[in-house]
């Protein structure tokens, strides 16, 4: 086992991973730029290596000084939690040159899948179902004018290197087609520096489900079962839950089945997300794979009692897993506590935290980083909490969430609060009745 873990990442997730980490008797080194000095992470970790200002290139997403911050501390393994360096192959392999255990997918399994169109192609070889689309990259206009006519309007132009939304582009006629090209590629390049794109059949009104699986080094892997992550809004979640009410225990099986086929075929290592579109038949097809643990993995460790960190670091350091599956047998919905205003199109509101009261109560679970007088810098994600409660049933994890919402006050800033209690009284969700198209008609009062 470890004897001491550098955790690349900041906020919430790195408290997160700090809390498992001491309970497994690991040391912890936090990094910070220089605004986050003042962060939970920093105060809970064992050692703290400030590795560079405010700007995240020159910080969090800096590998030199990340590996620097590891080699004087003496650390043996780097946790990247999620987001920044999480999926980036040349971290994974820079760690693996230092003889640095990187707690996370390889190198050569985060360039497999985390390039869409190569994925795409691998899950057709495994004989999971995907999207009718492109045999990878598209090569020009000319080629995506000939694919999108032959799979049929509409269709969906993405990213290769993409995620988060980013370089997306719903194209419903053959007219549409090159202006949205253009304006996708253009997004893509800005983002990721890659505007190479792929081309799939747009699935309408679907449901976006994703299965949680773990991957030993020695070939095996399981599911954890599935989160419905379908509340979005721009392609970013906002409500996840699990199980889905959309789920029926047949589907259940063979996503779970898929899942694993999938994470088998390919030798994944640590936990990952296999994540499907399901359309109103409950057909199901691969949409991508996320190499790293996900911001809603609370919800799953709710449900069947199970620490995905914990899981993780094990499998990291050579442990088998027990191949067993696992199934829900509670119910659990997670809201994401964004520093935004929801009236004010979800505009950013950073800022200073000037009064804070927390829920509790039996069956809420709260991961955040911020306390009363903690600055909200605004330079990063304005993620500031998770919102996690646990029930016997659906309606019952609602009404909890209601009230544990209603107990939640933050003040000096603007939060998404408001606008998940007035979701939790909305018909069509407390009827399970929901798609990825949801907040498009979502009018916030």
């Amino acid at each position: 086992m470890f004897k001491k873990v550098l955790i690349a990442n900041r906020g919430e997730i790195a408290l997160r991973i700090i809390r498992t980490c001491k309970e497994m008797g690991i040391k912890t080194v936090a990094v910070y730029s220089i605004v986050d000095e003042e962060s939970l992470h920093v105060r809970f970790a064992d050692e703290a290596v400030c590795i560079g200002p405010s700007n995240s290139a020159e910080s969090y997403l800096k590998i030199s000084n990340i590996i620097a911050a590891a080699e004087i501390t003496n650390a043996d393994a780097i946790h990247p939690g999620y987001g920044f360096l999480s999926e980036n192959s040349r971290f994974s392999k820079i760690c693996e040159e230092h003889k640095i255990k990187f707690i996370g997918a390889s190198p050569e399994m985060i360039e497999k899948m985390g390039d869409k169109a190569t994925a795409i192609s691998t899950m057709k070889l495994a004989g999971v179902p995907t999207i009718p689309g492109s045999e990878g990259v598209i090569d020009d206009y000319d080629q995506a004018k000939k694919i999108a006519k032959k799979i049929g309007y509409p269709v969906m132009i993405k990213a290769s290197a993409g995620g988060g939304g980013k370089g997306m582009r719903a194209v419903w006629k053959e007219k549409e087609l090159s202006q949205h090209w253009e304006s996708a590629k253009q997004e893509a390049k800005a983002s990721f520096g890659n505007d190479d794109m792929y081309m799939e059949k747009l699935v309408e009104n679907p449901r976006h489900i994703e299965i949680q699986i773990v991957g030993d080094q020695f070939g095996k892997a399981c599911h954890l079962s599935e989160r419905d992550c379908s509340i979005q809004r721009r392609h970013q979640k906002l409500t996840e839950e699990t199980p889905s009410p959309f789920m029926t225990e047949k589907l259940r099986e063979k996503m779970g089945q898929a899942a694993v086929k999938a994470s088998e075929f390919i030798g994944y290592e640590g936990a990952g997300t296999v994540e499907f579109l399901v359309d109103k038949n409950r057909d199901f097809y691969f949409m991508e794979m996320n190499t790293r643990i996900q911001v809603e993995h609370p919800i799953t460790e709710q449900v069947i009692d199970y620490d995905l960190i914990k899981e993780q670091i094990k499998v990291a350091a050579g442990m088998k897993i027990s191949g067993k599956n696992y199934y829900p047998k509670l119910h659990s919905i997670e809201c994401r506590i964004n520093a935004e205003d929801p009236y004010e199109n979800f505009r950013p509101s950073p800022g200073k935290i000037t009064n804070l009261h927390l829920p509790g109560g039996h069956g809420v679970r709260l991961d955040t980083h911020v306390y009363s007088g903690y600055i909200i810098p605004p330079n990063y994600d304005s993620m500031i909490a998770k919102l996690i409660v646990t029930a016997q049933n659906r309606i019952e994890a609602i009404e909890k969430m209601r009230r544990a919402l209603d107990e939640f006050v933050i003040e000096g800033i603007k939060t998404t609060i408001p606008f998940h209690r007035q979701l939790m009284d909305d018909p069509r969700y407390v009827s399970g009745d929901y798609t990825t198209k949801f907040m498009e008609d979502f009018k916030i009062k």
